[in-house]
């Protein structure tokens, strides 16, 4: 085991370390001094993820497209990378394999034309440069689905290229570091952001110093309650200094969350289910249990019910369960009946109707017994 981390020295001068109102250290040397105690810190207490033992950009751009809207905690402890390195392992595997199947292994992680940029850039890799992922931003950022800050996290991760990297951990952690006033959800503190990212990101091992910034928003400079005491710039910081660092960061506020209903319904035959693929082109390649209308769902039993979020939405899911031997008209053209049997046979699914079939399963054997 590790022993106890210590701060450096440098980073014990309080008031030597404080950063500028302005949000600039005042000499280089505080500057050198502020990037060597993150780095200090991660490589002594920084966790073990499986893309930080590689540098192969294709590993990379997996890791950070799935991280993207979702917690590290889901693409590890749900098994999410491990299966997609496995059946998918370099550029040609994901750029031969069907939509379907890449669908189906991203089932679950939501925001699906995730997974379908992917096997885009796959194919651009292949094709136009000669299967090796380009380092430089702005081939990075021609391609489908990379911004600005996955551009930078592969920059810096897989060529270890100076890049700056800005995500909600990285922002509040500047946020308190300068005792940011402008919000950070404007325009005017994004573009803050950025630019104290591209001033604090060394020229050396740049891997290590963005990797370090991500893990102390993560752990450290959480939202709420931050361990200041555990931070290894503590020294430096404006919002700490002042005796502030939880009124960071400030917010002109979240958008009003919108209620909705949907109602679907769940028709089961001889060991099938009846699914109708998706229309629109957020879930372009999904499938889904058939909307029901407010009239036919009033005939029918409710066994399902339960809440999702999605972008301003809280929609509350109604499953209706179709009436034995009736003929379902729903869904539309394409329409299909699949066997239950096994969740891995199913197409891929929205994860409300995988949650709502998977909560089936769990009372089909007490609606058995009441019928």
């Amino acid at each position: 085991m590790k022993e106890q981390y210590e701060k450096p020295d440098a980073a014990k001068e309080t008031e030597k370390g404080v950063a500028a109102k302005g949000g600039v250290f005042r000499t280089q040397g505080e500057l050198a001094a502020y990037q060597e105690a993150l780095a200090g810190w991660f490589r002594f207490c920084g966790r073990d993820y499986p893309w930080r033992r590689t540098c192969d950009p294709y590993a990379i751009l997996v890791s950070e497209t799935m991280l993207q809207q979702t917690q590290i905690a889901t693409v590890l402890g749900r098994g999410y990378y491990s299966r997609w390195m496995e059946v998918f392992p370099h550029w040609e595997a994901l750029a031969a394999a069907r939509e379907e199947e890449v669908l189906k292994l991203w089932e679950g992680l939501g925001y699906y034309n995730r997974a379908r940029n992917l096997q885009k850039v796959a194919t651009i890799v292949i094709r136009d440069h000669g299967g090796r992922l380009p380092g430089d931003l702005e081939s990075l950022l021609a391609l489908p689905g990379v911004g600005r800050y996955t551009a930078g996290a592969v920059m810096s991760f897989a060529f270890n290229t100076s890049a700056p990297i800005v995500d909600g951990n990285v922002s509040r952690f500047f946020s308190r570091l300068f005792a940011c006033e402008v919000p950070v959800d404007t325009p005017e503190g994004s573009r803050l952001a950025w630019a104290r990212a591209e001033a604090l990101t060394p020229l050396l091992e740049p891997r290590t110093y963005n990797s370090a910034v991500m893990e102390l928003g993560q752990r450290i400079c959480t939202r709420t309650s931050p361990d200041c005491p555990a931070c290894p710039v503590e020294a430096w910081c404006e919002g700490r200094r002042r005796g502030e660092e939880a009124r960071f960061p400030i917010r002109k506020g979240r958008p009003q969350v919108t209620p909705r209903e949907e109602h679907v319904i769940l028709a089961v035959r001889e060991g099938k289910v009846l699914l109708c693929p998706e229309s629109g082109t957020r879930r372009k390649g999904l499938w889904r249990l058939p909307e029901a209308g407010e009239e036919a769902a009033a005939d029918l039993e409710e066994v399902v019910c339960f809440d999702y979020a999605i972008t301003r939405y809280r929609v509350r899911l109604r499953v209706f369960l179709a009436v034995a031997g009736s003929v379902i008209e729903a869904g539309g053209g394409g329409a299909r009946w699949f066997a239950l049997a096994r969740e891995d046979e199913l197409p891929p699914l929205g994860s409300p109707y995988r949650k709502a079939l998977r909560l089936f399963a769990e009372i089909r054997e007490d609606l058995k017994e009441l019928r």
